[in-house]
């Protein structure tokens, strides 16, 4: 057993305080010889047993069940298998708490939290994982009810885990950045406060994520990291200042915008003109966000403004890493009943999920599984051509019904339209 009293020596842990960067083990060390604060002898076993861990080439933590009165899901249980040696740190459970839309706190509130886990935690709070939660990292089972009845009193709510709906996450967006193509936080708040009770009673075969982005920058990894991607979009043509396309060129150079802005447009859209102004082929612009991050002042998302919705991206697990899939091409963001039908649409998707993906399966799993056509037809939306992954390369192509096939696409088109107010495009 360690004397939780006296700092462990931890000399592997030390080297990583000894390159150019700032390293965690600094900030665990500083928590840890805090000894005005109760946490400072759970710290100080923390680190013992994660100088063991290194040594050693194991890790020590197993799971349980920790939870919260009420809620299904949101506490993350850490008991320590080497309890007898390190006894401080013999729990050491993480809480999940959700944060504001768009992640807009103010000082007041951060430093309530940071009284609060203070109080009944270690002092380690991560803003934010890619779960998009605050993990308030390190509590015992007896304050875990305490610390979250804290937070709950100032507004904040348990965050999402195990295989549920789990936090949101939306961008700073429409608050402060210009390419904002919709009202994110709304978009946000609507979709997670209609759908809160799948995120605290765990249902679903494994995780399911939404993620609000603004614009295609997607600042919050929506389309690598999120079941549910809904992207903000423009359907007209890019916004061109001339004066400013000429400005730009005059200040950098036009080797340096043909270089840097011109040639690294992935579909070759982009033309600079003999006059130094800028000629862009907007039917074939595919929205990747270069040119108008170079070219701050003189280009500008469009006016016709909405989202795009793809589905099944994830990180590794069954079948390697997965982008999202367009779902929904476009669908404008202006009426009440344009957001209705954003909730609609991921209460179909969900409801879908629940009844056909397997244990511990992601979305993208399951559309790989059952094959996109079917999982498009068992949510009610219609198929584009737009969602073909590889158009065909090869020109000996078959003509035969190909008018049929047409017209049959346009009826289709007539028809989801009535259905889908607010249209696709």
């Amino acid at each position: 057993m360690t004397d939780t009293k006296k700092m462990p020596k931890t000399p592997m842990l030390d080297q990583l305080e000894s390159g150019p960067w700032p390293s965690f083990v600094t900030g665990l060390k500083r928590l840890a010889k805090d000894e005005s604060k109760p946490y400072a002898p759970m710290m100080k076993d923390l680190l013992g047993q994660l100088e063991h861990s290194y040594e050693t080439r194991k890790g020590y933590w197993k799971g349980g069940t920790v939870g919260v009165v009420g809620y299904g899901g949101g506490v993350i249980p850490r008991f320590s298998e080497v309890a007898e040696k390190f006894p401080a740190s013999a729990e050491f459970h993480t809480l999940r708490i959700m944060p504001a839309a768009g992640m807009h706190y103010t000082t007041e509130v951060l430093r309530k939290m940071c009284d609060v886990w203070e109080e009944y935690g270690s002092g380690l709070i991560a803003l934010h994982g890619q779960s998009g939660d605050i993990m308030f990292q390190g509590c015992s089972t007896k304050n875990v009810q305490p610390a979250f009845d804290a937070f709950n009193d100032m507004g904040f709510d348990m965050g999402g885990a195990g295989p549920a709906l789990r936090t949101s996450m939306s961008c700073v967006g429409h608050a402060r950045c210009e390419h904002s193509c919709y009202d994110e936080p709304r978009a946000h708040r609507r979709v997670i406060n209609e759908f809160l009770d799948e995120m605290h009673r765990p249902a679903m075969p494994y995780k399911f994520k939404f993620k609000f982005s603004g614009c295609p920058n997607d600042c919050t990894n929506a389309i690598q990291r999120a079941d549910m991607a809904v992207i903000g979009m423009w359907r007209d043509d890019m916004k061109v200042d001339q004066k400013e396309v000429k400005a730009f060129v005059a200040e950098r150079g036009r080797s340096y915008v043909i270089d840097n802005v011109i040639t690294r447009c992935p579909t070759h859209s982009l033309r600079l003109a003999d006059d130094d102004t800028l000629k862009v082929d907007n039917r074939n612009c595919v929205r990747c966000m270069h040119c108008i991050n170079v070219m701050t002042k003189a280009l500008h998302p469009g006016d016709d403004r909405g989202v795009t919705l793809l589905l099944g991206g994830k990180r590794t697990l069954k079948i390697g890493d997965l982008m999202g899939t367009v779902i929904v091409p476009f669908l404008p963001m202006k009426t009440d009943d344009d957001y209705e039908q954003l909730v609609d649409i991921g209460r179909r998707v969900m409801e879908f999920f629940a009844d056909n993906a397997l244990e511990h399966e992601r979305t993208g799993e399951m559309i790989d599984r059952i094959g996109f056509a079917n999982f498009m037809e068992g949510v009610g939306l219609p198929l584009d051509p737009n969602m073909v992954t590889h158009p065909r390369t090869n020109p000996y192509v078959r003509m035969d019904e190909w008018d049929a096939a047409v017209e049959a696409y346009r009826e289709s088109r007539k028809t989801n339209g009535a259905h889908n107010k607010g249209g696709q495009s």
